[in-house]
């Protein structure tokens, strides 16, 4: 259970900006704000998180704590001000088709995501490291209890999770930007994703990621006054009519 995902999209945010703007290079801006936060993602899990397996509460609060102290140290480092990184520029301009313009920016990010989501599902579903997380995913002990080793595959996935959650923020920071208070506007739409999709389905979050993001938007459009309505009302019913999401495991 951890709540600090939102501070790891608004520290790779940061990170990436500082190194945009001394190196003048987009791709280093994306791969040092990943790394950069994967390495604090495995401290967390090596030495805080590994003490409380399963530990639900606890955890809550640790990852919550790490939260609000990560957004209180972006303050300090970087200060109050929102600050977008300079994309490289042909990712700048637009293309015309027909009565709308489509901005390159856009389509990188679309690509990015459907480019992660492929190297996801490949890596989930076609290798023996995939094999051994849905393993332990099902029962850790038994896993363990077949040689597979549990603990360095929990600070690996761990790991990764914080560094697609950076990559996010510094992709994002080129779109929307980065601001104090990014890392908690982000985070309720990461949960809302994972209870519609269901937690532990790679299909799921797929599927709840266009869910949300289609509501979110034509929700803030047509009904501005509603936006959070049509964002948490489905996820309402959802939990409603099938608490597991929409392809959860039970």
């Amino acid at each position: 259970m951890n709540l600090a995902h939102g501070s790891y999209f608004l520290l790779g945010g940061y990170v990436g900006l500082t190194t945009a703007a001394r190196t003048k290079s987009f791709a280093l801006a994306l791969l040092s704000g990943s790394l950069a936060v994967a390495l604090i993602g495995l401290g967390m899990e090596r030495f805080f998180l590994r003490r409380l397996t399963r530990q639900s509460l606890p955890q809550v609060l640790l990852t919550m704590g790490f939260a609000l102290v990560f957004q209180d140290l972006a303050l300090l480092v970087w200060g109050g001000d929102p600050y977008n990184i300079a994309v490289p520029a042909f990712l700048a301009q637009s293309v015309q088709a027909g009565p709308v313009f489509v901005n390159f920016y856009r389509l990188f990010i679309i690509g990015v995501a459907f480019a992660v989501g492929v190297v996801l599902w490949l890596f989930l579903e076609r290798t023996r490291a995939g094999a051994s997380i849905r393993a332990t995913v099902d029962d850790a002990e038994m896993a363990q209890g077949v040689g597979i080793n549990v603990p360095l595959l929990s600070a690996g996935v761990f790991a990764l999770g914080a560094f697609l959650a950076a990559l996010g923020g510094v992709v994002g920071a080129g779109f929307i930007g980065v601001y104090p208070g990014l890392d908690f506007e982000v985070l309720p739409y990461a949960f809302v994703v994972v209870i519609i999709g269901g937690l532990g389905s790679f299909h799921g979050v797929v599927v709840g990621s266009l869910v949300v993001g289609l509501l979110d938007n034509f929700g803030k459009a047509l009904f501005p006054e509603l936006s959070y309505f049509t964002l948490f009302a489905p996820m309402a019913l959802i939990l409603a009519l099938k608490p597991t999401g929409l392809f959860g495991k039970r």
